[in-house]
């Protein structure tokens, strides 16, 4: 039985200049899962995710997003399509003259038209799903931990409730258990609402407790996209490294 697919890409060249970035990249991920893209330094894994909900637009190739065009849309229909995904970058982005309540509430202002005191009281809703105290709404970005400022652009990122979510290095510079139970969380939240996740990482503890599937980045393309236990066996040099060094064997030490 053929999977549904969410995120669909084809031939997809991007480039600053005349540095290229992809050439001919194709990659399909399902929905319901989580895939793990990574790759070495420079591969150009945040701008895959950019050009995949349209904040860099290739020099070719096509994406389309639950079937439709994300290259080729623009002014409302663009507008209703990114109600469909939310995107917690890897610092966060948290606008720091805000608090996380407000935070939250940016996309809501921008995509729906709800009162107040309603959007106020779904903000709380995605920062206790976020794994927050109620609380920690009316505190400014400043006012918490790496790891709290974590799950607060999370709470944002899932503020309109999207089937998808893009996560950028979401444990880049957490300790190791906060990040653990970052990555718990990510899986908890997927399970219980059918989540469609692309997580970029460099992270292999992550990789291993949360991902369906892994995509490798490299030589402008995808690699390869398989289980972890599948590409541990793969040829390619640099896959071998990343699974084979100390970290990669580290983590699955642990998953034993």
């Amino acid at each position: 039985m053929s999977r549904k697919v969410a995120i669909r890409v084809r031939g997809l060249k991007t480039a600053y200049g005349d540095h290229v970035v992809h050439e001919n990249l194709d990659l399909d991920v399902y929905e319901g899962e989580i895939l793990g893209v990574i790759g070495p330094s420079g591969t150009g894994k945040s701008v895959l995710l950019r050009a995949i909900v349209g904040l860099k637009m290739p020099s070719e190739g096509a994406v389309d997003v639950f079937g439709q065009d994300v290259i080729h849309m623009f002014g409302e229909d663009h507008a209703a399509l990114q109600k469909l995904w939310g995107i917690m970058f890897q610092d966060g982005a948290l606008f720091s003259n805000l608090t996380v309540q407000e935070n939250v509430m940016v996309p809501m202002r921008e995509h729906l038209e709800l009162s107040i005191p309603l959007m106020r009281d779904l903000a709380d809703q995605k920062i206790r799903m976020a794994g927050l105290e109620t609380s920690a709404g009316q505190k400014f970005p400043s006012d918490l931990s790496g790891g709290m400022r974590k799950r607060a652009a999370l709470a944002r990122a899932m503020a309109l409730d999207p089937p998808l979510l893009f996560l950028d290095e979401p444990t880049a510079g957490l300790d190791p258990i906060t990040a653990a139970a970052f990555d718990a969380l990510v899986r908890e939240l997927q399970q219980a609402l059918g989540l469609t996740v692309f997580l970029v990482t460099h992270d292999v503890d992550t990789l291993r407790q949360t991902c369906d599937r892994i995509a490798v980045l490299g030589e402008r393309r995808v690699i390869a996209v398989d289980t972890m236990d599948a590409l541990r066996k793969h040829d390619h040099p640099w896959i071998q490294e990343y699974f084979g060094g100390p970290r990669g064997r580290a983590a699955m030490a642990g998953a034993l």
